[in-house]
């Protein structure tokens, strides 16, 4: 029987470089043709190959090939604040994917492989169109022979899994599903979205946890394999014909690896996707579902096929496979000789054909472009009032599934204001009574200021989930930034109540209705500027550790240089700044003057001896800190500016941060 596969033959005085050839795969994709395409595995496996599942029709029908010609790619290396004031870089550009070329055809899985830092995530982030525009070439990626001129585009077609699995933990299998549906199929109906959810969950074998939490390392939730299936639906929510995986297989057992190969190698056939996934080490359970393999070492090409062409490579170089490991496992062992063979060697192992230049051409299949910006526009049609709705739903199902921190700030608050009441119970109306009030202001701000810290690690892990998201279009920063507003301003108010409320009448503060009411909101504006300052905060550290001591270094600032222990006058100049920046001057003068505005003539101090003369009144107390206007509502002004601030300077960070993203 004739071989499969075609041999490239270099014309003569042609130069033997990638340019001028192309692996060959059927341009048809028709369920006809796929029902007569030969499987090519190994032979050693052939007979433990289950027979694939009868194609069955699929809702989307456009179906794509992926061709990739002479892709390479490089990067600058970090440069240091000294390099970067040199105008010409010494150091060489790094060389990560060295003219890579291959075709990725529908109703087929193409696993790329090879040893670590060979290039495999790269080559996945830059055909999914994960990179800036100005790193991406645009004559090296072609969709049913049309040239791709923008990343954009490919963002638009392609799903892409990262590694990692971003998702929060806290939310169910359902839930996790419905709500990137929501973002991502915004033209549908409600009704339409649950159908697409369950028969996804149902494709994914993923009906039966489908109310289970997602969970994580800390939140006992759903198994490994299920976690990474969820991951792909996800990404897969909107029925994209291309699919991207990096390492889906990467931390799972090898039975719940084999499941997610099943599963993509079923929905490549019954779905004519076009499937491309980077794997370290497949098992041979897994290599029968994979149809062709890219095989990279230091960013080149060493193999592209079968298996069994691959296993035929080896033999022609005279090296036997041992029995106790399958073709590619060899390879990877003598993956130097695969990559010094001669070129005329190399490409004889897989199917060539050269490049027809006369089918790519600027206007052919203009519908693959038109496609992708109707995505594109499908995909930020949504307005900006029901992005906010869905981000606040899910906030809400978070904060309330977040016990520890629901019962942390409700047990601060309690035990904060009970403990201070108790503390400084029924205060003296004198002058030690004076200073003891100042001290339990001063006291108060530190602990409402401090206690908003356990919501880091919260705003963390969100942090990436956001970046991916966002950067993929679900929804804008500034409407995330919107919903947490909206949904933390009302719990924030509950935790103000639950300290004000014992902690003045306890206390025994200015005894009026109106001041306890100015009270209490001057601490509701306290903690919220002090979510604020956390969230931003937590939007430049990279991680808890760093964030905790980034936190308690501004707050310890801005305490030092509230007034309380260094006057104004007694600050140095270079200094002074700090007094008007600090968040702890404006509420302690605002509580302050609520105490003691009312009572400005009332004497806290007679004379021993002239019982008739008073020392020091009310209207002294305000004097001696420099508060002799009321200015309460310009102190809660500028609070509510520093609330704002910090917010406007977070969405600032992240909507630049996910400009950056590649995720």
């Amino acid at each position: 029987m004739a071989s499969p596969c075609t041999t490239y033959q270099p014309s003569p005085g042609s130069p033997e470089d990638d340019s001028m050839v192309l692996f060959s795969t059927s341009t048809s994709c028709s369920p006809a043709k796929q029902s007569t395409r030969t499987h090519s595995n190994s032979s050693s496996f052939h007979s433990s190959s289950p027979p694939p599942p009868p194609p069955q029709s699929s809702s989307n029908n456009k179906t794509y090939e992926l061709r990739v010609r002479n892709l390479s790619y490089t990067i600058s290396p970090n440069s240091s604040l000294f390099s970067s004031l040199i105008k010409k870089s010494t150091k060489p550009k790094i060389s990560i994917l060295k003219s890579v070329s291959f075709v990725a055809g529908c109703s087929e899985i193409l696993a790329i492989v090879g040893p670590s830092g060979t290039g495999k995530s790269t080559l996945l982030r830059v055909i999914s169109g994960r990179v800036r525009n100005k790193d991406f070439d645009t004559k090296s990626i072609y969709l049913n022979d049309h040239a791709i001129t923008s990343p954009v585009q490919l963002r638009n077609i392609c799903g892409y899994v990262a590694q990692e699995d971003n998702l929060l933990p806290l939310l169910t299998v359902n839930e996790t599903l419905m709500f990137s549906a929501k973002f991502r199929l915004r033209g549908m109906s409600s009704k339409e979205r649950e159908e697409r959810v369950e028969n996804l969950m149902q494709e994914l074998g993923l009906d039966h946890v489908a109310d289970n939490f997602v969970g994580d390392e800390e939140n006992r939730g759903i198994s490994g394999g299920e976690r990474k299936r969820v991951s792909i639906g996800v990404d897969m929510i909107h029925d994209p014909n291309i699919l991207l995986l990096d390492e889906p297989t990467s931390g799972l057992d090898s039975s719940s690896a084999l499941q997610v190969i099943e599963l993509l190698s079923s929905m490549a056939k019954t779905k004519h996707r076009t499937i491309i996934l980077s794997i370290h080490q497949p098992s041979y359970r897994i290599l029968q579902y994979i149809s062709n393999l890219l095989i990279l070492n230091h960013g080149s090409v060493v193999h592209y096929g079968s298996l069994e062409s691959l296993e035929e490579n080896i033999s022609r170089l005279g090296y036997e496979i041992p029995i106790q490991l399958n073709p590619l496992e060899f390879a990877m062992e003598i993956i130097s000789v695969l990559e010094n063979q001669d070129l005329h060697s190399k490409y004889q192992s897989c199917s060539y054909l050269r490049w027809e230049e006369a089918i790519i051409q600027d206007g052919a299949n203009k519908e693959v472009i038109d496609q992708a910006k109707t995505s594109a526009v499908s995909n930020s049609g949504c307005s900006s009032l029901f992005e906010i709705a869905v981000l606040c739903s899910r906030f809400w199902k978070i904060i309330y599934r977040t016990k520890q921190l629901f019962l942390a700030r409700t047990m601060q608050a309690l035990v904060g204001g009970f403990g201070l009441g108790s503390v400084y119970i029924k205060m003296r109306n004198d002058e030690g009574g004076v200073t003891e009030r100042l001290g339990l202001f001063a006291f108060s701000l530190s602990f409402l200021l401090s206690s908003t810290v356990e919501a880091l690690p919260i705003y963390l892990q969100e942090r990436r989930v956001i970046m991916k998201e966002a950067s993929r279009g679900a929804y804008k920063i500034s409407s995330y930034m919107i919903a947490n507003t909206i949904i933390f301003l009302p719990f924030l108010f509950a935790v103000a109540i639950l300290f004000a409320v014992p902690v003045y009448w306890i206390v025994g503060l200015n005894p009026s209705i109106t001041a306890f009411v100015f009270f209490t909101f001057v601490v509701w504006v306290i903690v919220l500027m002090a979510s604020s300052l956390v969230l931003f905060l937590s939007a430049v550290s990279p991680d808890f550790i760093s964030g905790n001591s980034l936190i308690c270094t501004v707050l310890g600032a801005f305490f030092l240089f509230s007034g309380y222990f260094i006057p104004k006058e007694c600050i140095p100049k270079y200094w002074l700044f700090m007094y008007y920046v600090s968040l702890y001057r404006y509420p302690l003068d605002a509580l302050l003057t609520n105490e003691y505005w009312s009572l400005r003539s009332k004497c806290f101090s007679w004379n021993d001896e002239n019982h008739s003369e008073c020392l020091l009144t009310g209207y002294d107390v305000l004097k001696n800190r420099g508060l002799d206007k009321d200015t309460r509502w310009m102190n809660v002004g500028i609070m509510f500016a520093f609330f704002v601030f910090y917010r406007v300077i977070c969405w600032i960070i992240l909507a630049r941060k996910v400009s950056k993203t590649t995720i």
